[in-house]
């Protein structure tokens, strides 16, 4: 058995001292050591990127890295996405795009996306998905994904209520008839 090493890495913004085998992987390290359970195993070959984190904010697959390649840096993983209880931009966008269905590619997604909006502020949409090559869906069809993180180089916003700022612009606009309820004015608000 290999003997220890000593390892300081942070991790969302925590310190962490640890002796680890060289041989264990950094997914291992954050998901057994840490309980930072959002970053997670698919395929231990890098295909499906379930397991992307930032090193040092440059997307890595943790898979396929030791967690003594780590020694000295910063990590965060989509646990340290969100800050003081609220969802990170990404994440909220996500979630209102509905750009998940099962959601286990998504934690890989939102890092790789926090990426390619780091590296490219405005992309394409086709810079979108060349950017997200290296991760996988099984379920989605990747549009709305796509949708997710153009919304957020698009600058959109969303409210407590998960209601784009947009939106909630033209909810002031009076509201417009029904065919099923007819005059709207009349039944706004109801549920």
């Amino acid at each position: 058995m290999a003997s220890s090493k000593s390892i300081h890495v942070d991790v969302d913004g925590v310190a962490y001292t640890d002796d680890v085998e060289p041989r264990l992987l950094l997914v291992q390290y954050l998901r057994e050591r840490l309980g930072k359970t959002g970053t997670l195993i698919g395929c231990d070959t890098t295909n499906c990127g379930a397991c992307t984190v930032h090193l040092d904010g440059v997307s890595v697959k943790s898979c396929t890295m030791f967690a003594v390649q780590a020694d000295g840096h910063q990590v965060t993983t989509i646990e340290g996405m969100a800050q003081n209880g609220k969802l990170a931009p990404l994440q909220e966008a996500f979630h209102q795009c509905h750009a998940l269905q099962c959601g286990f590619c998504t934690p890989g997604m939102i890092m790789q996306s926090a990426s390619l909006l780091e590296e490219n502020p405005h992309p394409t949409e086709t810079e979108i998905r060349d950017g997200l090559e290296g991760n996988l869906c099984r379920c989605t069809g990747y549009q709305n994904i796509v949708a997710a993180v153009k919304s957020v180089a698009d600058g959109v916003n969303y409210d407590d209520s998960g209601v784009s700022v947009a939106e909630s612009l033209a909810d002031d606009a009076p509201p417009a008839a029904d065919p099923l309820l007819g005059d709207a004015s009349k039944t706004a608000g109801v549920s």
